[in-house]
């Protein structure tokens, strides 16, 4: 004969261990700048390449380079003062809240560029591997729009 007592133990592990399996977000709930189990896997090899393109526009260009030297201001100032982010479903608007965001969101993380998807008159859609700080990353679309050297508005959208 089984104790009830026997039992509890094993019944309330189990409620835990099925509990914690759905509490994550997954990949497209949480926006580009947020770690999910999904995203710290590993990605093949494949997703990044040997060299990255060279024709990447220089606002865009410049938001990367930012981005790689951790330089907040240089991030900020890669956007038009009325300048704008949509971070997945998120709209980021003006330098003081663009600052908040990166430093928040972005700065510490790394940026590489993986391939220019589209390219207009006005702007280009990269595809690129974003990995913020502690994350080895997933890759995302950013679809940056200029006027002159800097970005009027930068989207960013999982890939």
């Amino acid at each position: 004969m089984i104790r009830l007592g026997a039992l509890l133990p094993a019944a309330a592990l189990l409620l835990v261990s099925a509990c914690g399996q759905d509490a994550a977000p997954t990949a497209d709930q949480a926006a580009p700048g947020s770690a999910t189990p999904e995203s710290t896997a590993s990605a093949p090899a494949t997703t990044t390449p040997a060299t990255p393109p060279s024709d990447v526009m220089a606002a865009a260009q410049a938001y990367v380079d930012a981005v790689a030297r951790k330089d907040l201001d240089g991030l900020v100032n890669a956007f038009h003062p009325d300048g704008r982010i949509v971070d997945v479903s998120r709209t980021i608007a003006g330098h003081d809240a663009i600052r908040s965001w990166a430093r928040n969101e972005v700065i510490g993380g790394i940026l590489q560029v993986v391939d220019i998807v589209e390219r207009r008159p006005d702007g280009q859609k990269l595809l690129v591997r974003w990995a913020p700080a502690g994350s080895t990353g997933w890759l995302a679309h950013y679809d940056f729009t200029s006027r002159g050297d800097r970005i009027s508005v930068a989207e960013l959208q999982y890939a």
